[in-house]
This record gives structure tokens, sequence and C-alpha cells, in this order.
């Protein structure tokens, strides 16, 4: 909306100024910070006063979440996608399609995800949503904003598969884009949810992918760039350049009162909503392959889930102590802050490599 002050510059020159992507993003980023750090401590107040108890603890768990953990309240991705939502729809471009489809799945599957906090809450247990009513949703929604998108854009790139280190090389998947969108949408909403299990885990890796994705959508949205390092050009996407710095902002935010002890849990209303917003991105850039290493972590999370469960019900023996891999490692004594601290340099290192693709080809 700030966008159209620019339109005024020939009367105030500085307002020239709004019209540039970089200034937008750096806007997007301090607003959605000063948003969640305005209203944190209030939100989460009114969230302690109506959970009471706060968010169910696991029983299987580390013995010492039943006693660090217990009495703190979730949800507190409603902070993360309120400020996510108010930058947005200040800074960037609302003639933009790509950003109302980002915007769009991240709050039906924050709405998802809320409503299997919901649900947790008022049982007094883990367990929340059906796991096959959640995938429904959340595949639907998926197909939506692929749908949207292969509308949306024209040419080869519209259902093509863009290989990373590779200069002009897309496979046309046809029909096949659709199932393959929604599965990088989804699998990406469900590896954030499945990260996010210590204070401060997810929220970091999920603001460096975002940073990742804000270069990305800016080169791919530049026909000079994309061209320059030999990129697949998406006209338009530079503008998801500002939503990723409003999820960059509204995560800095929330990691301010979810840093350990963490005063508030994002709870699956923001692991849902911030990974489908990955996926999506990642879609519409044409880098869904590239997120898998910027989002190895992610990644590895839930792959330990998958062998975890499969080994067991093969040999009825287990791989890890615990499932995902991070409890793994609290099993074993590692203290949480760093058991956090050093998966946070894991997903630095790999976001540096998924970056590397944007030059070697």
């Amino acid at each position: 909306m700030l966008i159209y002050l620019h339109n005024f510059s020939h009367q105030v020159a500085a307002l020239n100024l709004f019209k540039y992507l970089t200034f937008r993003t750096m806007g997007a980023i301090l607003t959605a910070l000063f948003i969640s750090l305005y209203f944190g401590e209030p939100v989460i107040k009114w969230l302690k006063k109506k959970q009471k108890e706060g968010q169910p603890i696991r029983d299987d768990g580390p013995e010492t979440h039943l006693l660090t953990k217990k009495g703190t309240p979730t949800m507190g991705g409603v902070l993360i996608l309120g400020a996510l939502t108010l930058s947005t729809l200040l800074w960037a471009a609302p003639d933009n399609p790509y950003v109302w489809i980002a915007l769009g799945v991240t709050l039906g599957y924050g709405a998802i995800g809320m409503r299997d906090d919901y649900l947790k809450l008022t049982r007094r247990s883990s367990k929340g949503m059906s796991g096959k009513m959640k995938l429904l949703l959340q595949f639907s929604l998926a197909l939506i904003a692929a749908t949207a998108f292969v509308q949306l854009t024209k040419g080869h790139l519209s259902t093509g598969l863009a290989i990373p280190f590779t200069k002009d090389y897309i496979i046309p998947l046809e029909l096949l884009f659709y199932p393959f969108s929604m599965l990088v949408i989804v699998g990406a909403s469900n590896a954030v949810n499945l990260t996010d299990g210590l204070d401060g885990l997810a929220i970091v890796p999920v603001m460096i992918a975002a940073a990742c994705f804000c270069l990305i959508a800016y080169l791919v949205g530049n026909s000079v760039f994309s061209n320059y390092l030999q990129l697949h050009h998406v006209p338009n996407t530079g503008e998801l350049s500002v939503f990723c710095g409003a999820l960059i902002g509204a995560g800095l935010g929330f990691l301010w009162f979810n840093a350990p002890p963490a005063k508030v849990f994002m709870g699956d209303t923001g692991s849902l909503a911030t990974g489908g917003a990955l996926g999506t991105i990642a879609m519409i850039t044409k880098h869904e392959l590239v997120l898998a290493i910027i989002g190895g972590l992610f990644v590895l999370e839930a792959v330990s889930v998958i062998l975890q469960v499969g080994y067991y019900k093969m040999t009825k023996k287990r791989i890890f102590l615990m499932a995902p891999i991070h409890h793994h490692f609290e099993k074993k004594g590692w203290p949480e802050p760093t058991v956090v601290v050093r998966f946070w340099i894991i997903a630095g290192i790999l976001a540096l490599i998924g970056l590397s693709t944007l030059k070697l080809r």
C-alpha cells in the first residue's frame, strides 16, 4: 500500500524511495519486528489467561520438559501471523498476485494449525486434529495455490521443474506439477512443524531460509540479475522479497519471547504457517529443489521421524532414542541450548550451500 506514495515524489523527492524493492523490504522487516515486540507481551498475557495450564507436554518426551516447559502458553504463531500480514499489506504492492498466493497459503495453514492447537488445549492432550483431516486441508490449499500459480505464469516455467547447478535445463512436469507442488508445500509445512520442539529451534532456521528466498525472489524477479546469473526469470516475483522480509521481522520479534526459556511456543499455528510459506515461495520462484538444501535441517528432522516409524514397524526396535532427531540428542545428555545452537549452525551452513546454486552453473 505504501508503494503508492512514490506517485507524489514530484512533490516530496524522498517519497521516490517507496518504489524500490530493497527499501520496502527493509521497511517490512522493521515494521514486522516492531509489531511483534510491541504486541508480544499483551498477546502472551492473553494466551496465558485463556489457556491457564499452557501447552500439553508429551509424557514420553525428555523428562526435563515436564519441569521446564509446563504451563508455557502455545499458539504464539498468531503473533508471527499478525505481524507478517500487517507488514506485508503495508509494504508490498497490493496488485501483485504472487504475494496474495503466499499470504493466502500462510494464513490458511495458520488457521489449520490454530484449530489443531485449540483441540490439543481443550482435550489436554498432545493429539489434536486427526492426521487425515489435517493433510486433506493442507493438500487442498496447496492445490489451489499451485493452480493459481499455473494460471498466472506463462510458458514452460508454469509447470516445469528447474534443476539446481544447471543453466537452462528444466523438466516439463505438465500435470505432474500439481502433485509435486502439493508435496513441496505440505512437506515443508510439516517438516517445520516437526522441527518445532525446543525453544527457538524452528524459528531461526525459518528466518535463515526466508532470508535466502528473499534474495532468490529478488534475483529471479529481476530480468537483468536473472540473466546474468543464468536463473529462470519469473516476472513479478521480486515482490515476494517484501513478504520474506516481513517473515524475517516477525520471526525476530517472536524469537525475543521464544528464546530459552521460552515465554510462549509458536505451536502448529506458527510452524505449519511458516513452513507453508517457505514451500509456496520455493514453488513460485522455481527453486523447489533448492529449498530441500536451504531447509535441509527441516528435511533431516522429517526423515528422522520417517525412519524411526518405519524401522519400528518392521523390527519393533528404534534407530534413535527419540524422534524427531533433536530429542535424540537431548536423550543423550546434550543440554537444550547446545542442541538448539548447533542445529542453528547446521541450518546456516546448509543455507550457504543452497545459495551457492545461484552461481555454480
